[in-house]
C-alpha cells in the first residue's frame, strides 16, 4: 500500500511539473480612450468596474502606467512592436479610408513634410499604415507555436495591413476604423458616404440586431478560449469602447442617471465603461471554467488618456487635460496585470511603465527571444511583475514625440526622468513639472530651473535622434 501511495505521489508530482512547463497564455485588453481615473480601483466614485478591479486585486496595479502616445494609432503600433512610435514613423492617428474621400490606397506611405501657411512649422507626414517589415507580438508568438487572435479595433492601416497580415491567425473586427460606425448590431451606417461605413465592421458581421458591440467582442473571445484551451494562445481584446460615438444601452445607462459623482457624470459613458468591465468578467469566467486561469497572463491598459473636454465625456482629474495633450491626462493610463500562477496579489508599483514594454515582456514570459535585427525600445517587466513590483527596471527615461499640430501651442516632445517631466514645444518654450509634488501640473518650474531644462532638453533631443525621430522644421511659406 505504501508503495502504491508513493507511486501516486510521484505521478502527481510528474503531472504537476509537466503542467508547470506548459507555455503561458496571454490576453491583452487594450481599451480605446479609457482615462486613468475611469476605474473604481483607480479612484473613480462613479464608474462600476468590479471585474477589472479584480485584475488589480489579484495582481499588480501600476500608478505610473503610460501610453506611448496621447492618441491611438501610435500607441497601437508601439504595443505591437515594442518600438517607439517615432521610430516606426507612426506619430499621429491613421486616417481611415472613409476619411480620405476618393483617394484610395497609395502605392507607398507619404514622405513629404506637410503644413499650410498658417503653420509656423512643417511637420513630418503620418503614414496610412504600419509597414509589414515591422515584427509584431503575434508574429513572434505564432512562430513559436501560439494561436493568435485579434478582436476589435486595429486602426493600423488599409486592408492589406489588417491583423491577418501581421501575424494574427484570427481577426474579428480589426480594420482601418478608428471608431465604429455604430455600437449596435449590425454595426454600420446604412447611408454612410463610404462603402466601408455601409458594410460595417470587418469580419464581425451582424447576428442579433441591436446587440451591443462590447458584448459581442466578449463572446468572440470566449469562443476562442474554449477552442484553444489546450494550446498556448495570445488574444488581443482591443475594445472599440470607450471611444466616441458615446452610445450605450438604455438599460445600462439608466443605472447612472441619478448616481452621484464628484466630477464624472456622463451616464452613457459610464455604461460604456461598465460594458468593458462586463466583457472582462466574461474572460475571467472562461479561464476559470477551462482550468487555465493559473497559466494565463492578463494585461489591461488603454491606448491614450481619456477624452476630457470640459469634463465630457469623462474627467481625468486630478490629472490635467486629456486625450491628445502633452499633460498627464493625455498619456497616463490604467496599467493592470494579473497572473495567479506567478504574480503576487494585491501589489501596487509606482515604477513608470509604458506601452512599448508589453512586447518584450510577453516574449520573455513566453520564452521567446527578441528580434535580433532591430532595436526594441521597451523593457521587459517580467521580473518586476513576478517580484510584486520589487525588482528594478533598467531604464532612465521615458520619452514621447508628437511632431504634429493638434492643440495649441503645436508640436511637442516629452521627457520624464524620475519625477521631472519636461515638455518641449517645437514652436518655442518649455514646461517643467515635478510630478511627485504636482501631479496636476499646475506649477511650471521651467523659469527657476533653467539648468535642469537645458540638461533635459539636450538629453531629449539626443535620444530622439538616436531613435530615429523626424523633427518639425521651419515653414518657408508661413504667413503669421
Amino acid at each position: 500500500m505504501k508503495h502504491f501511495v508513493l507511486i501516486l505521489a510521484l505521478v502527481a508530482a510528474a503531472l504537476s511539473a509537466k503542467a508547470d512547463d506548459r507555455p503561458l497564455n496571454f490576453i491583452l485588453i487594450l481599451v480605446d480612450d479609457m482615462g486613468w481615473m475611469d476605474l473604481s480601483c483607480q479612484g473613480s466614485d462613479f464608474y462600476k468596474t468590479p471585474n477589472i478591479d479584480r485584475i488589480a486585486e489579484e495582481g499588480i496595479r501600476f500608478t505610473n502606467g503610460y501610453a506611448a502616445c496621447a492618441v491611438c494609432s501610435p500607441t497601437r503600433a508601439a504595443v505591437q512592436t515594442g518600438r517607439h512610435p517615432h521610430r516606426l514613423g507612426v506619430t499621429d492617428w491613421i486616417r481611415s479610408r472613409f476619411q480620405r474621400g476618393n483617394r484610395g490606397t497609395p502605392e507607398a506611405n507619404p514622405t513629404e513634410y506637410v503644413g499650410g501657411p498658417k503653420n509656423k512649422l512643417l511637420c513630418p507626414p503620418n503614414p496610412f499604415w504600419m509597414e509589414h517589415e515591422e515584427i509584431t507580438i503575434a508574429e513572434k508568438l505564432k512562430e513559436n507555436g501560439y494561436k493568435t487572435a485579434y478582436i476589435g479595433k486595429w486602426h493600423l492601416g488599409d486592408p492589406d495591413w489588417f491583423p491577418e497580415h501581421q501575424g494574427f491567425l484570427e481577426n474579428r473586427g480589426g480594420c482601418d476604423y478608428g471608431q465604429p460606425p455604430s455600437y449596435f448590431d449590425p454595426f454600420n451606417q446604412p447611408k454612410g458616404k463610404h462603402e466601408s461605413l455601409r458594410e460595417g465592421i470587418y469580419k464581425l458581421p451582424g447576428r442579433n440586431p441591436g446587440e451591443y458591440l462590447t458584448h459581442r467582442e466578449a463572446d468572440e473571445a470566449v469562443e476562442l478560449i474554449a477552442g484553444w484551451k489546450d494550446k498556448p494562445f495570445f488574444i488581443q481584446m482591443s475594445h472599440y469602447a470607450v471611444h466616441t460615438p458615446i452610445q450605450a444601452t438604455d438599460e445600462m445607462a439608466a443605472k447612472y442617471k441619478d448616481k452621484p459623482g464628484a466630477t464624472q457624470k456622463n451616464a452613457k459613458y459610464a455604461a460604456m465603461v461598465e460594458s468593458v468591465d462586463h466583457s472582462t468578467g466574461k474572460l475571467l469566467e472562461a479561464l476559470e471554467k477551462h482550468g487555465i486561469d493559473d497559466r494565463t497572463v492578463i494585461l489591461f491598459t488603454s491606448d491614450n488618456g481619456g477624452l476630457d473636454n470640459k469634463n465630457n465625456p469623462t474627467d481625468n482629474a486630478p490629472l490635467r487635460s486629456g486625450k491628445g495633450y502633452a499633460y498627464e491626462g493625455g498619456i497616463r493610463v490604467p496599467f493592470l496585470v494579473r497572473w495567479p500562477g506567478g504574480i503576487p496579489s494585491g501589489k501596487v508599483s509606482d515604477t513608470p511603465v509604458t506601452s512599448v514594454d508589453i512586447f518584450p515582456t510577453f516574449l520573455e514570459m513566453a520564452g521567446v527571444n527578441l528580434p535580433s535585427d532591430r532595436p526594441v525600445d521597451g523593457k521587459s517587466l517580467a521580473n518586476h511583475f513576478q517580484s510584486g513590483g520589487e525588482a528594478r527596471i533598467n531604464r532612465v527615461d521615458l520619452l514621447w514625440h508628437f511632431p504634429h499640430y493638434r492643440h495649441a501651442p503645436g508640436p511637442y516632445s516629452i521627457l520624464r526622468r524620475g519625477d521631472w517631466k519636461l515638455i518641449k514645444w517645437w514652436e518655442g518654450g518649455h514646461e517643467l513639472y515635478d510630478l511627485r509634488a504636482d501631479l496636476s501640473e499646475e506649477n511650471n518650474l521651467a523659469d527657476e530651473n533653467q539648468e535642469t531644462v537645458k540638461m533635459l532638453d539636450e538629453w531629449l533631443i539626443n535620444e530622439l535622434k538616436k531613435t530615429g525621430a523626424k523633427f518639425p522644421k521651419p515653414n518657408p511659406d508661413y504667413k503669421g
